[in-house]
């Protein structure tokens, strides 16, 4: 590898659009729209390896308000893999995210080299799919845009380990998305958002207080989201989640590892049943 013809730094905005259609190479069906939320989050958050002035490494290394940061889209272009590349973009991200706690979720066939570079396993998040429900939408749900945002932001960072306002004011507005909220007493008790994805809907976030909020919440995320097939990204740890999915006929795809490089965050994850995104956290 020539050192002189390859450089790390920050990605263009038109670099990431880029970078997510790698990841739909890959197989990851990414959301049509999410590099819009993504910018929102960190525009100073994401690398691109280049050599010879043309990019061929990605990587997200997102800095979170209080010294919490998520690694994601973590790629090479085929042919520069085995050369070096990516492990220097790596290393970049980790340069860049010195200071902070930092979580990512792991493909399988990345996790030893992740434990090398001082990650731990936390949990094990499940991607299942399936057909949407063919069940009416709940009754009892609201529009979450209808919602003040101070309350979803609230619920947001009770489950997840930053504050991420902008992010979040984006993901809920996605074009072509839905985002329910459940609200009992004007307390918001549950949230999550349906996106549209190169095949069929994602549902992330899920959060409930409780599994038939969870239920209502899914059914009617699904029924917004029409037909074509259904994600939901669960984390193994919460048995409720995996018994939400699997009771609708939802399938096993693939698995990640949510690791951390320090003290795993003190969540209530019985509360978390869909990840909002394996990019961002």
């Amino acid at each position: 590898m020539d050192a002189e013809r390859f450089v790390v730094r920050p990605m263009s905005r038109a670099e990431l659009d880029l970078a997510v259609e790698w990841a739909a190479r890959e197989g990851w069906n990414p959301g049509l729209h999410d590099t819009t939320a993504f910018h929102a989050a960190d525009p100073a958050g994401f690398l691109a390896g280049v050599l010879d002035g043309r990019p061929v490494t990605s990587i997200s290394a997102v800095r979170y308000p209080g010294g919490f940061g998520f690694i994601g889209l973590y790629i090479a272009v085929p042919e520069v893999r085995g050369k070096g590349y990516g492990l220097r973009t790596w290393r970049a991200a980790l340069h860049h995210l010195a200071g902070h706690v930092t979580g990512l979720d792991g493909v399988v066939a990345q996790q030893e080299n992740y434990r090398r570079s001082g990650f731990t396993l936390a949990y094990r998040n499940i991607r299942y799919a399936g057909a949407p429900p063919a069940v009416p939408a709940p009754q009892g749900l609201v529009d979450a845009r209808t919602v003040p945002m101070g309350a979803l932001l609230d619920l947001d960072a009770a489950l997840f380990p930053a504050p991420r306002p902008g992010f979040l004011a984006a993901w809920i507005a996605l074009p072509g998305g839905a985002a329910l909220a459940a609200v009992e007493d004007g307390r918001v008790t549950g949230f999550g958002v349906a996106r549209p994805c190169r095949e069929g809907f994602k549902i992330g976030p899920l959060y409930a207080d409780d599994p038939a909020t969870a239920e209502r919440l899914f059914l009617g995320l699904g029924a917004a989201a029409g037909g074509g097939p259904l994600f939901l990204d669960v984390p193994e740890v919460n048995p409720q989640a995996v018994r939400l999915a699997e009771r609708h006929g939802f399938t096993p795809m693939f698995e990640t590892a949510r690791m951390y490089n320090g003290p795993a965050p003190d969540l209530p994850l019985d509360r978390l049943y869909g990840v909002t995104t394996f990019e961002l956290g």
